[in-house]
């Protein structure tokens, strides 16, 4: 009989010296999944097959080479949902979760039946808390990536009961999120604009191989500067919103001053900009109001 305790602890160990943040925690979650068990019940099981055996070490394995956690168990847990994750998506970070709270605070404050936006939607982690955490809200999210797609759509039918349940709905579009033409038709009536677009400069190579090895380059990259998207975002957004209506979007941690400017130098459009600080006191995302007069911003372009 392999000892559980024990078995944990050599995993960890191994995790540990891989450079894993959390060797202990992703051990633990790696044999629950095998196990099919709460990671809280690991303490009643006394007993493991070998066949489990060799399979939860084939996964300690793989996330010693530094393959996502949530890619070897196929399920990324975000606020108060699980979605499915894998090859081809960003998997949700929990910093995002408090852009997230942001905007459905915004949100809790309307009445009536709210229309928002999550662009970039990747998996639906974001789109699906908005509509799942304020009841009667319809949420188009839209993600540009062929793989993604697949994600969002597979995570919205997965949630169709929830909300049904919450009156909600969550509408996929498979576009540009920065494209202007994509939701004209709804121009100026959205309650809410959230995105996590990608943000990090094309030569710049990310820290952690999780994100450098296996999330898709089209979640990560966004120019010489990392702004391109950001750039499409923010007039997206400007188009979309009612007026008072609420904008957040996420940037990296040294674009707290760059991103705010972008909305100061749209001149008349938006209000109460404000960069905010992740779990890490870092800057982390950009939030703003709608002005109140409905003034369509010109750009350069026309």
């Amino acid at each position: 009989m392999i000892a559980i305790t024990a078995l944990i602890n050599s995993a960890a160990k191994l995790l540990d010296q891989a450079g894993v943040g959390s060797p202990q925690v992703d051990a633990e979650i790696l044999l629950a999944h095998v196990l099919g068990i709460e990671r809280s019940n690991l303490l009643t099981v006394t007993s493991i097959t070998a066949e489990q055996h060799f399979d939860f070490e084939a996964l300690v394995s793989r996330r010693a080479n530094r393959e996502p956690l949530q890619h070897l168990t196929g399920v990324a847990h975000f606020r108060h949902i699980s979605i499915a994750v894998g090859r081809g998506v960003f998997v949700p970070r929990p910093e995002t979760e408090l852009l997230v709270e942001a905007a459905i605070s915004h949100l809790k404050t309307l009445s009536g039946r709210k229309l928002a936006v999550d662009l970039c939607a990747g998996s639906g982690a974001i789109a699906l808390c908005l509509a799942l955490e304020v009841p009667g809200t319809t949420v188009h999210a839209v993600e540009l990536s062929d793989d993604a797609v697949k994600w969002l759509t597979h995570n919205v039918i997965d949630h169709a009961a929830q909300l049904e349940a919450t009156g909600s709905h969550v509408i996929v579009h498979h576009g540009n999120a920065g494209d202007r033409e994509l939701l004209a038709n709804l121009a100026g009536k959205f309650a809410a604009v959230v995105s996590n677009p990608p943000y990090i400069p094309n030569a710049m190579i990310p820290r952690d191989p999780e994100a450098r090895d296996h999330d898709p380059a089209i979640a990560l990259f966004s120019g010489d500067d990392g702004l391109a998207a950001a750039r499409d975002i923010v007039l997206v957004a400007a188009d979309a919103l009612a007026p008072g209506g609420f904008f957040g979007m996420e940037h990296a941690d040294v674009q707290g001053e760059s991103v705010p400017s972008l909305l100061k130098e749209m001149s008349g459009i938006w209000s109460q900009v404000k960069d905010n600080q992740d779990y890490n006191k870092l800057p982390r995302y950009t939030t703003a109001l709608r002005t109140q007069e409905q003034t369509k911003f010109q750009n350069a372009g026309g």
